[in-house]
């Protein structure tokens, strides 16, 4: 495996460098009653290009849109490097992606993986297919990427993690997540429904392309080993990836680049 990720990265290298564009948008969620603000990341070539594929790319716990833009310099590359569209949308302060049944003003499940999605597809060259359309994150963006790829497995084709929250029952006193469910000891079947190792079972094995990444020093690297060994039981293949970090930028500005690698090779199979 380390062989094959030093290749991948010998070849992203070489690729010329070029442009990419970033812009920010508004987009309104009616389920929200507000606009929610995105950064979206085109390659240079985006005017002569008739379809793209689109990467979700979501931000953790207290983060917003422009996490990614300003803490993981320079990943706004792999636009132009890997031919894609990249979109980092805001989810809120400790949203968890969830669409809270006791918050009403927290619904994204249904802003990113439907209005957000269709908004993209109506205002730029994407493809509008699952086969066009990854997602992935980081902490609760982790989460927040599996939870919705899993449930919505007719909108993305595949899904990543970094460092994701990946059980939240270990964590009930933690990330406003009892403000979005209410506490786990008043509410522990809803906590049991919404954490995304016991969505395993919708999961059928090639039903859809995944990734996960966790570094050895991170406090959610226990139960990022916990899910890989339940996809290992249930045959589900993905590929998993561990190495000495913690729950940090530096981290996450190194992974994404295999993340996104993942999914191009993922929109791009062998022929």
């Amino acid at each position: 495996m380390k062989r094959i990720l030093a290749l991948l990265f010998c070849v992203w290298a070489l690729i010329p460098a070029r442009a990419a564009i970033v812009d920010t948008i508004q987009v309104y969620s009616s389920s929200m009653q507000k606009n929610n603000k995105a950064v979206i990341v085109t390659p240079d070539n985006y005017a002569s290009a008739k379809e793209l594929p689109v990467v979700y790319l979501l931000h953790g716990y207290s983060g917003n849109h422009l996490d990614w833009i300003n803490k993981a310099k320079g990943f706004e590359k792999a636009a132009d490097q890997l031919n894609l569209v990249i979109v980092c949308p805001d989810g809120g302060f400790g949203s968890w992606y969830w669409d809270s049944p006791v918050d009403p003003t927290s619904k994204y499940v249904t802003f990113v993986s439907g209005e957000l999605v269709k908004s993209i597809d109506s205002k730029y060259k994407s493809i509008k297919d699952r086969k066009g359309r990854a997602i992935t994150g980081l902490s609760m963006g982790g989460h927040g990427a599996l939870y919705l790829a899993i449930r919505h497995q007719d909108v993305f084709g595949a899904a990543g993690s970094m460092s994701g929250g990946v059980d939240i029952r270990p964590f009930p006193n933690n990330w406003d997540m009892a403000k979005r469910l209410g506490t786990y000891a008043e509410q522990p079947e809803r906590w049991e429904k919404n954490t995304v190792v016991n969505l395993l079972n919708l999961i059928t094995p090639n039903s859809l392309a995944i990734i996960i990444d966790c570094g050895t020093d991170d406090f959610f690297y226990k139960v990022n080993e916990n899910l890989h060994q339940q996809l290992l039981y249930r045959n589900i293949p993905h590929d998993y990836i561990t190495r000495p970090g913690g729950h940090t930028w530096s981290y996450w500005t190194n992974a994404v680049k295999f993340q996104l690698l993942f999914m191009s090779n993922y929109f791009n199979p062998p022929k």
